[in-house]
């Protein structure tokens, strides 16, 4: 793939950019996140949401971003429920992190089993050589230059931290980070309620008490997924090189491309 020019900063039309159908869809910088040395983060470099059930009014929408690659983060039975549909230009690429097992979810009977399984997720980003492998080699792609997109089911787990692991590498302190990954609670609030309401008509109110924890960007799932990080590698930056296989000229480059000059 060529390399497209990095968008620049101000861009008022990729900051805004919302997709109807795809409610979890934004710009990874927010509207150009501040960083701890007082630069900011890069908009239209690299995009995340979820799985891309695009609406017609949306196709257009999106390939005007000029996206060279879509990153999808979702297993292969997920991607054969629901595969991403064609976008003009942009190559579809495929790492597979693990997410929620879905035979897991099936067997939930309370509400802390649900944040437990959760929270098993998380520390599987970083514990599991399948997801490290994942995540390293969607950081590699990413270093490629932009604009790309990344995304998984929800766009809140898998997503959420790669996305976070960007926001980290630009620079980003850890609360705007966690505000950031919260985000997803009220983009998808809508679409929430839907599936929160199908619940009720099968296992009535109760079953939304048990499986709420599972549809919702928590911070102490991301608080988890850190601590994981720091029992095994004893910092992010050890967790980027050894973890995740980033040399220093990927991290380097992953920095050019997100601040904003």
């Amino acid at each position: 793939m060529s390399e497209r020019p990095v968008p620049t900063p101000g861009d008022e039309e990729r900051e805004l950019l919302r997709l109807a159908s795809v409610d979890n869809f934004r710009d990874v910088a927010g509207s150009g996140y501040a960083t701890r040395d007082g630069r900011q983060v890069r908009t239209g470099v690299f995009f995340r949401s979820n799985d891309l059930r695009l609406a017609e009014e949306d196709h257009a929408a999106i390939a005007d971003i000029g996206l060279r690659a879509i990153l999808d983060l979702r297993s292969e039975v997920e991607i054969s429920i629901h595969p991403d549909p064609a976008v003009p230009g942009a190559e579809a690429l495929h790492f597979d992190a693990i997410g929620i097992p879905m035979e897991k979810v099936a067997g939930l009977e309370t509400r802390e089993g649900a944040v437990d399984l959760m929270n098993e997720v998380y520390r599987a980003f970083v514990t599991e050589p399948k997801s490290r492998d994942a995540f390293g080699a969607a950081l590699r792609q990413l270093a490629t230059g932009g604009p790309q997109l990344f995304h998984c089911s929800a766009g809140k787990d898998r997503t959420g931290w790669l996305a976070a692991i960007l926001l980290h590498i630009a620079g980003v302190d850890d609360p705007t980070i966690e505000s950031d990954y919260l985000l997803t609670n009220a983009l998808t609030a809508a679409s929430r309620a839907r599936t929160e309401a199908e619940i009720v008509a099968h296992l009535g109110e109760d079953g939304v008490a048990v499986y709420e924890p599972v549809f919702v960007a928590d911070v102490a799932y991301l608080r988890t997924a850190l601590a994981a990080v720091e029992s095994e590698y004893g910092a992010r930056s050890s967790y980027l090189r050894e973890g995740l296989g980033l040399d220093d000229s990927v991290i380097a480059r992953l920095q050019e491309l997100l601040l904003a000059d």
